[in-house]
């Protein structure tokens, strides 16, 4: 099992979550939060002052999956999420030690396998 966690423009949201429907790839946790990579600095103005934009608003989504739905997971969120240009985000895959669905108590795998209705 591994979780993967991608870090994508806001904007992207609707294309990223289409693309992983569509990949079969199912529970996904969304959170907002803000980074700073390879972007140039912004500098803007609010209320007459000049203000130097240091972190950018990004989502990320964590996604965790059986180790034959990674690169599919992947391959979703790289599609959805690509725009061409400088700060699309990244993609991180970490070992998943254990997962428990809290309804059932299944563990590992039958935890991570999305549920018929």
């Amino acid at each position: 099992m591994k979780l993967v966690i991608g870090i994508v423009r806001p904007e992207k949201a609707n294309d990223v979550l289409e693309s992983l429907y569509r990949a079969e790839v199912r529970g996904v946790t969304l959170s907002r939060v803000q980074g700073h990579g390879g972007e140039l600095d912004r500098v803007e103005t609010y209320r007459g002052t000049t203000v130097k934009m240091g972190l950018a608003e990004k989502l990320r989504f964590e996604i965790a999956v059986s180790d034959d739905f990674v690169d599919a997971t992947i391959e979703a969120l790289c599609a959805g999420g690509r725009t061409g240009e400088v700060g699309d985000g990244k993609i991180f895959v970490v070992p998943l030690e254990r997962a428990v669905r809290i309804r059932t108590g299944e563990t590992d795998h039958g935890a991570v396998t999305p549920v018929a209705n």
